[in-house]
């Protein structure tokens, strides 16, 4: 009689657990794990920010594509944009500034020194239209000619001309046809700044490729997304 009261009672318990255990016991799914920092964009790709620090003294040669060289009187100031002429990698090898980006800037009087040199300003990389402040300059071009009645007009040929070194110009040899003159303003107009009679002039003649290569004087940091 024990013996069977206690076998009902164990039955009892099991088909208990067995009922409580198929009710509180859940059905668990697979959760991917998220990192605290995860640097990944959702949505229909992933992407990710890096960050490239290139630092102050770093040298980025550079080219002008409208002309061989550019004429202008030694306190002449003047807007050209130069062109990146190769690609600029970080340490790991990674092109963070293309070959073909922009630097915009002006060609200036050098401080404390007679010359002139570039000044960049911004830098538009390549296939992008943003523009990043950028700190950086040549080295100070100290070369003058001196240009008289007597000059042959023909060292100007395939040279950009500043406003100012036109007007200069035009006093001495008149309407020179084949020059460009930077910023678009003819020779007739910059010519009438001047009285007609001048002798000789000065003029800083700057060859890009040789004398504009640019020289970072901050740290550049660039962000890019993938």
């Amino acid at each position: 009689m024990l013996i069977t009261k206690l076998l009902r009672s164990r039955t009892a318990l099991l088909m208990a657990l067995g009922i409580t255990s198929t009710v509180a016991v859940p059905i668990m799914s697979p959760t991917p794990a998220i990192a605290d920092n995860n640097p990944y964009v959702i949505g229909q790709g992933y992407r990710r920010d890096y960050s490239s620090n290139i630092p102050a003294g770093t040298r980025i040669p550079v080219q002008y594509d409208e002309a061989e060289k550019i004429v202008v009187t030694p306190g002449e100031t003047t807007d050209i944009t130069l062109t990146v002429a190769q690609n600029i990698r970080s340490s790991d090898g990674r092109v963070v500034i293309p070959a073909g980006s922009e630097i915009r800037g002006e060609l200036q009087p050098a401080d404390n020194v007679e010359g002139t040199r570039f000044v960049a300003q911004e830098l538009i990389l390549r296939n992008s239209d943003r523009s990043i402040p950028i700190n950086a300059t040549s080295r100070t071009v100290t070369r003058v000619e001196t240009v008289t009645r007597r000059s042959d007009p023909d060292f100007l040929k395939g040279a950009a001309v500043g406003a100012a070194a036109g007007a200069v110009l035009g006093e001495i040899f008149g309407d020179i046809d084949f020059i460009e003159v930077l910023g678009g303003a003819g020779l007739g107009v910059v010519g009438a700044l001047l009285t007609r009679g001048s002798e000789e002039a000065e003029v800083a003649v700057v060859y890009p490729e040789r004398d504009l290569d640019l020289t970072l004087r901050d740290n550049l940091v660039l962000s890019s997304r993938y």
